[in-house]
C-alpha cells in the first residue's frame, strides 16, 4: 500500500494554509506521496467557492474567508482538529464521493470505539450524532488530487456557529466531543483519527513530521 506523510502543524492561520494547500497540490508530480495535514485555526468562517453570503448571520470580529472548497459556511476555531487529505485519488482508485464516505466513516469509526453511534446523511455531507453535527466535510479537487478535508470538533467554544447557519442549513445543532464525553486530548484523537482515515483510504503511516511542507 501506499504510505501517507502525516504532517502536525499545529495551530496556525487559515489563509496561508489554504493557500500552501492549493500551491502544494498544483505543483505536484505523478509520484508525489500523499500527504495529511493537522492543524487547528484561530477563530475564522470560511465561505466555500459557492457559498451564500446570507448564511453568514452576523459574523461581527471573526474574519471570513471565502476559500475554494465545496460547501457552504462553517466556523473554524481552537479546539477543533482539522485534517487536510491532500491525495491523488488515482493512487487510491477512488472518487469524490468515495473519499468524502470515507472521511465520514473515519470519524465515525472514531466514535464507534468510544461507544458513540454516529452517522453520515445524503442530504448534508458530514457527521451527526443525534442530529447534531460533530464532523464538518469540505473538498476541491483539482488534476485528480484533493485538498481541504474535515474538520472534527473537540473541545471549542461553539457560541460562534449561533453567527452563522451551518453548511447552509438554519438551525443547525452542532456537538463536539467534550460534549459527548469523550476527553482524548488533542494529540490522541488526532493520532487515533490518522490511523481511521489510513485504513479507510488504502494508505500506510509513513513519515510523521512537524514541518512545514
Amino acid at each position: 500500500m501506499p504510505e501517507l506523510i502525516v504532517r502536525r502543524l499545529g495551530r496556525v492561520e487559515y489563509l496561508p494554509t489554504w493557500r500552501r494547500m492549493r500551491d502544494f497540490t498544483l505543483s505536484r508530480t505523478e509520484h508525489a506521496p500523499g500527504e495529511l495535514w493537522l492543524v487547528e485555526h484561530p477563530p475564522v468562517f470560511t465561505l466555500g467557492q459557492a457559498g451564500k453570503c446570507e448564511h453568514l448571520r452576523n459574523p461581527g470580529d471573526i474574519p471570513v474567508v471565502r476559500t475554494d472548497r465545496g460547501g457552504q459556511v462553517t466556523y473554524h476555531g481552537p479546539g477543533q482538529l482539522l485534517a487536510y487529505v491532500l491525495i491523488d485519488l488515482r493512487e487510491t482508485g477512488i472518487g469524490a464521493r468515495a473519499l468524502v464516505s470515507a472521511l465520514e466513516n473515519s470519524v465515525i469509526d472514531l466514535l464507534a470505539d468510544q461507544d458513540i453511534t454516529a452517522v453520515a446523511r445524503p442530504d448534508a455531507p458530514g457527521v451527526y450524532v443525534d442530529d447534531a453535527k460533530v464532523a464538518a466535510l469540505g473538498l476541491r479537487i483539482k488534476k485528480g488530487c484533493s485538498y481541504h478535508g474535515l474538520a472534527l470538533n473537540l473541545d471549542m467554544d461553539l457560541t460562534p456557529y449561533q453567527r452563522i447557519n451551518p453548511c447552509g442549513h438554519p438551525g443547525m445543532s452542532i456537538t463536539q466531543l467534550r460534549d459527548l464525553g469523550i476527553d482524548l486530548g488533542f494529540d490522541e484523537t488526532a493520532s487515533r483519527l490518522v490511523e481511521k482515515l489510513a485504513t479507510r483510504l488504502g494508505y500506510t503511516i509513513g513519515k510523521i513530521t512537524t514541518e512545514t511542507p
